[in-house]
């Protein structure tokens, strides 16, 4: 019994975090991709994908749509955005992975930095949902804030799908 209420207890307590808002499809006109996003981050659309910053605005996630004409500029606008929120990126703390979501191979390229806030973790990973299209992933995050979000970007990042 005891562990029948420890577990509905947990369960409580992890409900309002796991609050997932429906599948967002994007782009809204011509969706290649799907992702579930928290209501509390507020997920919208913007003009090349769909972005949401966590509630107590310690992680910021953006994912933009690219091709092969567009990638350059879209990686350009990414890094520029995070310059002009103040982001510096330690580029000798530069770490290179890959990784797989849902079928999808994943490049991820990751920093330490600092923002006005103190010390933060940045990261850019490219993911090909079909052979003409890039999605390019923005992550900012703060140190010591963002792990509290953990479980709610793991479910975050495995719900992302491709739509063929």
């Amino acid at each position: 019994m005891k562990k029948i209420i420890a577990a509905a207890a947990l369960a409580t307590m992890l409900a309002p975090t796991m609050s997932f808002a429906e599948t967002l499809k994007f782009p809204s006109e011509a969706p290649i991709a799907q992702i579930s996003i928290p209501n509390s981050w507020g997920p919208e659309e913007t003009e090349t994908g769909i972005q949401a910053t966590s509630d107590d605005s310690a992680i910021y996630l953006s994912i933009d749509i690219a091709d092969a004409k567009t990638s350059d500029k879209v990686v350009s606008d990414a890094i520029d955005f995070l310059q002009q929120n103040g982001v510096v990126v330690d580029e000798k703390t530069q770490k290179e992975s890959d990784d797989t979501v849902n079928g999808m191979k994943m490049s991820n390229l990751d920093w330490d930095g600092k923002d006005k806030d103190g010390p933060v973790s940045i990261g850019i990973s490219f993911v090909q949902p079909r052979p003409d299209k890039l999605l390019v992933i923005t992550y900012w995050g703060t140190k010591g804030e963002q792990e509290k979000h953990a479980k709610e970007l793991m479910a975050l990042i495995g719900s992302l799908k491709a739509i063929k």
